[in-house]
């Protein structure tokens, strides 16, 4: 893989007609680092964020060993990587093949479920050839919980809800080896408080249940920044997330997990595109809706742009961007601020984007090659990179 120092480095030397995803393992390694060091538990890597196995071998290399995985590609692809890792499966609905390959080729013990059904189908395809129950399952009932916090819900699809989480919570407790409660708060949980409303929730749930809890997973949720999207500290995420877990009522020794996807892998990776042709204020880019820009179409996402030409010298004003394809839907409305004076012929640099963008590219009318060059420079917005600092008085934490 090559390496530059920076985009405007690559856009000189290459003049590349095609996108170019740039790589920082830098920014992933401290990212990783950041959650072991800080988080006061154990820290899953959320497969499903970036599959790049450049990535695990990163996180795995700082300090990430768990990884949660929702599908038996995820698994057989982190397994093919990191065979020392522990592969947790997450997704609560799971065929029985895919239950048996995990548990019998690949070693995985601990599974997601939120329903009695996903249970059952947990329990036949892990029993043994004499049909005798796994004595070694390490299951957690996923809860269903508020998203108001996040930027993208993720309430509606999965977890129980809190009447009927009791019962199979101790359903569960006959079959489990280790017996945890999960949950998410959605994608980019803007508030520290989203996990409060979830553990009070788990708290609930687990008073009735009265069975003994061997873990708590908070999920994913933590954010990355993004313009208009800034969020509190991580580390208030984390303080006040440990105050509630010590009130739970659970085993002594009990573990909180977290699944970070979006924090550890959205500073790694940012886009260099081409502007092909400009009408008005509008840019025709070569990537797009059915690139690594999914979420600036689908669900206007913004992300941070930077012209790469020294020669743009007039203000900024806003712009749109149709991706390459045919497809009217193919239209990022932003805005994304640029020189007024960029043309066809330039180069712009999309960051934040190794958070789902490149996992999400696809070969629709033939585009979708894109070469990986790694570079040097920082990200164009980072949570960990010293440059984000707030007055204690600003860390909300406190429940008083």
């Amino acid at each position: 893989m090559q390496h530059f120092p920076d985009a405007r480095s690559v856009a000189r030397a290459l003049a590349p007609d095609e996108p170019v995803i740039l790589n920082r393992p830098h920014a992933a390694a401290r990212a990783a680092r950041f959650f072991v060091e800080k988080f006061p538990g154990k820290s899953l890597y959320a497969v499903k964020a970036n599959p790049s196995p450049d990535l695990f071998r990163i996180l795995w290399d700082n300090g990430i060993t768990h990884y949660d995985v929702a599908s038996i590609a995820e698994v057989r692809l982190t397994r093919s990587v990191l065979p020392d890792a522990t592969l947790c499966f997450m997704h609560p609905v799971k065929s029985r093949g895919a239950i048996r390959e995990a548990y019998f080729e690949h070693g995985v013990k601990t599974f997601s479920l939120d329903s009695s059904e996903e249970l059952a189908k947990i329990v036949e395809a892990t029993s043994d050839a004499d049909g005798n129950p796994a004595t070694d399952l390490r299951l957690c009932v996923r809860l269903r919980v508020s998203s108001e916090h996040a930027a993208l819900s993720l309430a509606s699809k999965f977890g129980c809800d809190l009447t009927e989480a009791p019962a199979l919570l101790q359903e569960t407790r006959q079959y489990a080896d280790w017996l945890g409660v999960c949950f998410h708060v959605g994608s980019q949980a803007m508030s520290p408080f989203a996990y409060v409303q979830a553990l009070d929730r788990t708290r609930a749930a687990i008073a009735e249940a009265s069975v003994v809890i061997d873990m708590i997973d908070v999920g994913g949720g933590f954010p990355s920044v993004y313009p208009g999207m800034e969020p509190p500290p991580l580390e208030d995420y984390f303080t006040i997330i440990h105050q509630h877990f010590y009130a739970l009522p659970i085993a002594y020794n009990a573990e909180l997990w977290c699944e970070p996807g979006r924090a550890l892998c959205a500073e790694y990776s940012s886009l260099v595109v081409k502007v092909e042709k400009r009408r008005g204020e509008e840019l025709y880019i070569n990537d797009g809706a059915y690139g690594a820009l999914f979420d600036a179409a689908h669900v206007d996402w913004k992300f941070p742009v930077r012209a790469l030409e020294d020669d743009l010298i007039k203000p900024e004003m806003d712009f749109a961007f149709y991706g390459p394809t045919c497809d009217d839907a193919d239209y990022m409305p932003g805005p994304f601020s640029l020189p007024e004076d960029i043309q066809a012929g330039d180069y712009i640099e999309i960051g934040m984007l190794g958070a789902y963008g490149a996992a999400m590219k696809t070969d629709f009318n033939g585009f979708g090659s894109a070469e990986r060059i790694i570079v040097e420079d920082e990200p164009m917005a980072s949570l960990y990179d010293g440059s984000r600092t707030r007055p204690a008085a600003d860390n909300v934490v406190s429940l008083r």
